[in-house]
C-alpha cells in the first residue's frame, strides 16, 4: 500500500499497524498501554544526560509513515544537545545524524510555529516528521543526549510493517553541517558529495549574520545542485536565497507546503527557512552535491559605516575573488548599491533519498561547535 492507495482501498497483502511508544516499546501487538493498569502509566520516559533512548527497533519490512515527539525540556541547549540517528536494514553507520531540533526544522535551538508538507510544530511546544521512511529488513531509531542536562521524551513512531517494496525503493537519509564562520567567496555545502542513484529532498537552512554586518542584506546567495559528475559547475542554480524558498525582495515570516521562513531572530540577526523539492523533484543517478553561495546586497555608505567601527574589516568585491573594497572608492559613490560576498554563521539540515542505507558521511559536530554562539532569542 502506498501514498496514492485510496483511502477507502485495503492493501491487497497483509499490512499491519504499529505505534511505538513508551507504553508500548516493542510495538508488540496486544501489548500496549499495560502501566498503571492502563491508565496512562508510561506516556513519557526520562533521558539523563549522557544517555540515550531507542525510539523504534523494527525487524522485517516495514514504512515508518510519523514520528511525533515533544521535550519536558525545550531550551537551545536541548534542542542542538540532542541528537537523533537513523538506521536502515542493520547498517553500521547512520543514515540520518542531526541535532533534534535542526531534524525538525527548528534553527539555532529555538522553537518557531510552522506547517510544511513533511516536518510541523502546531504551536512551537512539539516536533513532527511525516516523511515516508521505508525498510526491507529493519530500522532503529536512536536519541542520543549529549548535553550536561537530564530531560524527558514523550514520543510516538508510527509504522506498518509487512510492506512489500520493489527493487526501486529509496531509503531516506538526512545530514546536518555547520560552518561558524564561513569562509570568504567559498561556497556553504548544504550536502557533501554523496554517490549513488536517489532524489534530494531538500534542506532547512539556518543563517546568522556576522556581527558587523546585521544591518543590510543577507541574502544574495544562489542555490547550486552538481548532480551526475558536475564539478566546476552545476546543473542548477538559483536566483537568490529568498527567491530559493518561494518569496522575493528579503524574507519575512511564513511557512507553506514546500517553503518557508518560520523562524527570524529578536534581533533580526538570525532566520531560518526551508525548500522541500516535492512538486518538483530533484533526481540523480549517479551522484549530488548541494551548495548556497554566502553573499549580500550593501550601498557604499553601508560599508563605509563598518569600516569606520571597525578599522580591521574588508569587503570582498562579488567576481574573481581576492579584490576588496577601498575606502576611495566607497566615499565616490555612496549611494551606489552592489552585491557583495559576506561571512556569515550557515547551519544546514539536508534530506535526500538514497538508492543505499548507507551514504559515506562522517560523524557530525560535536556538542560545543552545535551550542556555540547561539542567538538568545
Amino acid at each position: 500500500m502506498n501514498a496514492l492507495t485510496p483511502i477507502y482501498q485495503m492493501p491487497e497483502y497483509p499490512v499491519q499497524t504499529r505505534w511505538y511508544t513508551f507504553e508500548n516499546v516493542a510495538g508488540a501487538k496486544g501489548a500496549a498501554a499495560q502501566a498503571n493498569f492502563g491508565r496512562k502509566g508510561a506516556p513519557a520516559v526520562a533521558l539523563p544526560a549522557g544517555g540515550s533512548l531507542v525510539l523504534a527497533d523494527i525487524d522485517g519490512s516495514g514504512t515508518i509513515r510519523r514520528m511525533w515527539m515533544t521535550l519536558w525540556n525545550r531550551e537551545p541547549v536541548a534542542l542542538r544537545g540532542l541528537k537523533i540517528e537513523m538506521y536502515w536494514d542493520g547498517a553500521e553507520t547512520p543514515a540520518v545524524q542531526a541535532p533534534l531540533g535542526d531534524f525538525f526544522c527548528h534553527s539555532f535551538g529555538h522553537m518557531a510555529p510552522f506547517e510544511s508538507a513533511l516536518f510541523a510544530s502546531p504551536e512551537a511546544r512539539s516536533f513532527n516528521c511525516f516523511v515516508p521512511m521505508p525498510f526491507r529488513r529493519s530500522a532503529r531509531i536512536v536519541l542520543i543526549n549529549e548535553s550536561e542536562q537530564d530531560n524527558g521524551v514523550y514520543y510516538e513512531v508510527d509504522a506498518t510493517l509487512g510492506d512489500r517494496h520493489d527493487k526501486n525503493m529509496l531509503y531516506f537519509h538526512a545530514y546536518w553541517r555547520r560552518e561558524n564562520y564561513t569562509e570568504w567567496r567559498r561556497d556553504m555545502t548544504i550536502l557533501p558529495r554523496v554517490e549513488g542513484r536517489g532524489r534530494f529532498l531538500g534542506c532547512h537552512l539556518s543563517v546568522r549574520q556576522h556581527p558587523y554586518c546585521t544591518h543590510f542584506w543577507w541574502g544574495e546567495g544562489e542555490v547550486k545542485i552538481y548532480l551526475d559528475g558536475d564539478e566546476a559547475l552545476p546543473t542548477l542554480c538559483g536566483t537568490g536565497t529568498e527567491d530559493y524558498i518561494g518569496t522575493g525582495y528579503g524574507q519575512g515570516l511564513f511557512s507553506h507546503a514546500y517553503q518557508g521562513n518560520p523562524y527570524v531572530s529578536a534581533n533580526r540577526d538570525a532566520y531560518g527557512f526551508y525548500r522541500l523539492h516535492l512538486p518538483d523533484p530533484v533526481y540523480f543517478y549517479e551522484d549530488v552535491r548541494v551548495t548556497i553561495q554566502v553573499m549580500g546586497g550593501v550601498a557604499y555608505s553601508q560599508m563605509l559605516e563598518v569600516m569606520d567601527k571597525h578599522l580591521e574589516f574588508r569587503f570582498m568585491k562579488a567576481g574573481a575573488g581576492g579584490e576588496y573594497f577601498t575606502r576611495e572608492e566607497l566615499e565616490a559613490d555612496p549611494g551606489r548599491i552592489l552585491v557583495i560576498e559576506r561571512v556569515d554563521d550557515h547551519c544546514a539540515t539536508a534530506y535526500w533519498y538514497l538508492d543505499r542505507p548507507e551514504n559515506g558521511l562522517g560523524p557530525i559536530a560535536g556538542l560545543a561547535e552545535r551550542l556555540a554562539d547561539l542567538p538568545s532569542k
